[in-house]
């Protein structure tokens, strides 16, 4: 599938700070956990993602760095709701992945997003910055 409102980035942290896919990042990250909640608890449920689940999240998987220093928790929130978006647009990731990862430590939601981050930026290919 085209998707002609995202453009290929070059690097993680162009990813990280694209504000517009952070906006439709939200909608995606919040129907994927919601999906991954009621698999697991066999009953359908709608969940909102907090910003401090996400920002926890890229502080643990380390690339927190990659933000500015003066980011705050949902600006930090909004790179994570960016790059699964973006990884998932790419292809790098399917929806189905998604569901599964998060649903495996649902109970535990920051580790759940730790690994969905994980995952979602080892399948891209792209040149990582470190700065």
């Amino acid at each position: 599938m085209k998707i002609d409102f995202a453009h290929k980035h070059a690097s993680l942290k162009d990813i990280l700070l694209d504000n517009g896919l952070a906006k439709i990042g939200d909608a995606f990250v919040n129907f994927v956990f919601s999906l991954a909640v009621s698999n697991k608890q066999a009953s359908p449920t709608n969940v909102r993602v907090s910003s401090d689940i996400l920002s926890e999240a890229l502080k643990r998987t380390g690339y927190r760095k990659l933000l500015p220093s003066r980011s705050d928790r949902h600006k930090q929130g909004d790179a994570v709701e960016a790059l699964i978006v973006y990884a998932w647009l790419e292809g790098g990731i399917s929806l189905e992945e998604c569901v599964s990862i998060l649903q495996e430590k649902a109970d535990i939601p920051v580790e759940a997003f730790t690994d969905l981050i994980t995952t979602s930026i080892s399948r891209l290919d792209m040149k990582r910055e470190s700065d």
